[in-house]
């Protein structure tokens, strides 16, 4: 069985920071595209930043300058730094990855998502 598991939500303070964390568990030979994505009460849900296997970027324009999104292919890891905080960040955050796993003999690609992480920005 394979998940994602997120940690490193909470509430900060505007202009704070906050590092999330994404790990991957359970029969992973590999892991293709990751990526964060947000949900904001009342909206759909976005995507935030995405990362490649081979370490290329692409960020939404309110993450741009302010969010950085890296991985460790060693612990099947997404990380997301986020700073220069902004009561508009606030939201459920979620991790999303592209897995290939093992079956006995057989491989599997699928995409699966973390439970979310809450992030609040407030004074």
């Amino acid at each position: 069985q394979v998940q994602l598991v997120e940690s490193g939500g909470g509430l900060v303070q505007p202009g704070g920071s906050l590092r999330l964390s994404c790990a991957g568990s359970g029969r992973i030979l590999s892991i293709n595209g990751m990526g964060w994505y947000r949900q904001a009460p009342g909206k759909q849900r976005e995507l935030v930043a995405a990362i490649t296997s081979g370490g290329s970027t692409n960020y939404a324009d309110s993450a741009k300058g302010r969010f950085t999104i890296s991985r460790d292919n060693a612990k099947n890891t997404v990380y997301l730094q986020m700073n220069s905080l902004k009561p508009e960040d606030t939201a459920v955050y979620y991790c999303n990855a592209k897995i290939v796993s093992s079956s006995g003999s057989a491989s599997y690609l699928n995409n699966y998502w973390g439970q979310g992480t809450q992030v609040t920005v407030s004074s």
